[in-house]
């Protein structure tokens, strides 16, 4: 574990640490944590749910966003056992440093798992927090104008939950959109992570790749469809998923969501949520 804890540090730190000094370096009218955006200058609201695929949109400089699962329930089934997970407020806090970079600091307040052994029927129940997910997202493209916007988003996850059996884990995600006329949005998202084996403590690195549409269903209610996959290059098996979710801009700086993910293999797992999103 430590071998594999310390080559995703060194990793997430080599990707970092250029990266903050690009986006200060082209930061417009130099904004910063400490110098924010306007609020008459702000960019309209991006968030990076409900969908799987991110936004290569960062928070204004200077500004916060929290984006959560407020409800998630995901099931999950593999040969020996099935999963039923729990989580409650399953926070993002996303901190706008410079014009094109964000830090982003992943919780989980509460899970609720419950697994279910296939052959002899044993269940195993136990709660708690969740583990801590730290993340840095850099655009590249397209942040403030233009119809194509692409971000670099490399992340680590440290294992301290409570409830689950949990690895240090990460990758990088690599999110692009297109803005299509007619006020349709395209997304695309490829991503490569080192993920802990479901059913054992070991380890296996992953490829997910996705695509989304987006539109206004009526004024201030956007319609999502979204597809992706995954492949496991150590056990080669594809995961194929599709996902359905709304969003509804209450306020300027405040949307709702609620939507689901599932999983077309009977493998893969099945997520139903309900979700908020606010810019401070």
């Amino acid at each position: 574990m430590r071998k594999n804890s310390s080559i995703l540090i060194m990793v997430f730190l080599g990707i970092v640490l250029p990266l903050k000094g690009f986006g200060q370096q082209t930061s417009p009218k130099n904004y910063s944590l400490f110098n924010p955006v306007p609020r008459a200058e702000m960019r309209e609201m991006e968030t990076d749910r409900p969908d799987v695929t991110e936004s290569p949109y960062t928070v204004d400089a200077g500004h916060f966003q929290l984006e959560t699962d407020l409800v998630r329930n995901t099931i999950e089934r593999s040969d020996s056992q099935k999963t039923n997970t729990l989580l409650i407020n399953q926070m993002n806090i996303k901190i706008g440093l410079t014009g094109s970079t964000a830090l982003q600091i992943g919780f989980q307040t509460y899970g609720r798992q419950k697994e279910t052994e296939l052959d002899s029927g044993t269940k195993t129940l136990t709660e708690g927090p969740g583990d801590l997910t730290l993340r840095i997202k850099q655009n590249i493209l397209g942040n403030n104008d233009g119809n194509f916007a692409l971000a670099l988003l490399p992340y680590v996850k440290l294992p301290t939950s409570r409830f689950e059996d949990s690895r240090f884990e990460g990758g990088l995600i690599v999110p692009m959109q297109y803005k299509l006329p007619g006020e349709w949005n395209l997304g695309f998202q490829v991503e490569l992570d080192r993920l802990k084996d479901q059913d054992q403590n070991a380890m296996h690195t992953e490829f997910l790749q996705t695509l989304t549409v987006s539109h206004s269903i009526t004024k201030g209610i956007d319609g999502i469809a979204e597809t992706y996959y995954t492949y496991d290059f150590k056990s080669h098996h594809f995961s194929n998923y599709i996902n359905a979710a709304v969003q509804m801009e209450v306020a300027r700086d405040f949307k709702l969501d609620a939507g689901l993910n599932l999983g077309i293999q009977h493998t893969a797992a099945k997520h139903y949520f309900i979700g908020a999103s606010y810019r401070l």
